[in-house]
């Protein structure tokens, strides 16, 4: 069978640490899309692009962050997101991405908000889909804080079946699969920085003074997020998925690729 995406390990050191990065990656002659996963999700979250025409001839990248996937980690208690954004840079470097449009899920659009603002002039756009940038977002996250476990295997295998059971699209196919996509011991650093993030980061700040154009995506069941009026009147696209959660890739694929699409396509 041909291949319509290529696969590869990138080895190197993040912050001291040893790591080989699992990616899935294109090459074409438009401007590309780096694709960030969200926590307890993969890069295959994206390996759809391929099958949708309007994105013939557009380069992507998207890699399993460490801690999950196939992605390798040598020290799972060095994982937080500065050390994601560190691995994001490290992997444009090493794919030769100057500039591109870019987009992150959850976990994902927190790294990648980040990583826009130590180096905004690189993004030419940004796709936010239910990324952190108030503390209200931190509704999976700051668990870590609220439901403390004796260990990390304990803290995880309680988490999973609160997820499993939450009166939301797509929670428990997202759940059955956690276990399989983010070693237990990467949870805390991960979780723990987001909230602190979240909390006292200027998260809303940085977003809304990115130079770029930029999107936030959605699921209807979280349209009563109380900032979407606010980045609305600051220029942000608003982006609402129906019949959809916080996992539009799951929920409702076909409109998060068309949104992703008509975004890009107008950049």
């Amino acid at each position: 069978m041909p291949l319509e995406f290529e696969t590869d390990v990138h080895a190197f050191e993040v912050a001291g640490t040893a790591v080989n990065i699992a990616s899935i990656r294109r090459g074409g002659s438009r401007t590309p899309i780096v694709f960030l996963h969200g926590f307890g999700s993969t890069k295959e979250d994206y390996a759809d692009i391929v099958r949708h025409a309007e994105f013939d001839g557009r380069p992507f990248l998207a890699y399993d962050a460490p801690g999950c996937g196939e992605t390798h980690c040598a020290d799972l208690s060095r994982i937080s997101i500065p050390f994601l954004v560190e691995t994001a840079m490290a992997m444009l470097d090493r794919t030769g991405f100057e500039r591109f449009h870019l987009a992150g899920h959850s976990m994902g659009g927190l790294t990648g908000l980040m990583l826009a603002d130590v180096a905004p002039e690189r993004v030419l756009s940004f796709i936010d889909i239910e990324g952190n940038i108030a503390p209200e977002d931190c509704f999976l996250s700051r668990q870590i804080i609220e439901h403390p476990g004796r260990d990390p295997d304990t803290f995880f295998d309680a988490f999973i079946e609160r997820t499993r059971n939450l009166p939301a699209y797509s929670s428990a196919l997202y759940a059955a699969s956690l276990r399989h996509k983010v070693r237990a011991g990467a949870v805390g650093g991960i979780f723990s920085s987001m909230v602190h993030l979240s909390d006292h980061g200027g998260l809303m700040e940085k977003f809304l003074r990115l130079p770029c154009p930029k999107m936030y995506m959605y699921g209807e069941q979280n349209a009563s997020l109380s900032y979407l009026e606010h980045i609305a009147a600051n220029g942000v696209r608003l982006c609402e998925i129906p019949q959809c959660g916080h996992f539009p890739m799951y929920s409702n694929p076909v409109l998060m690729w068309r949104a992703i699409a008509g975004f890009i396509g107008r950049r």
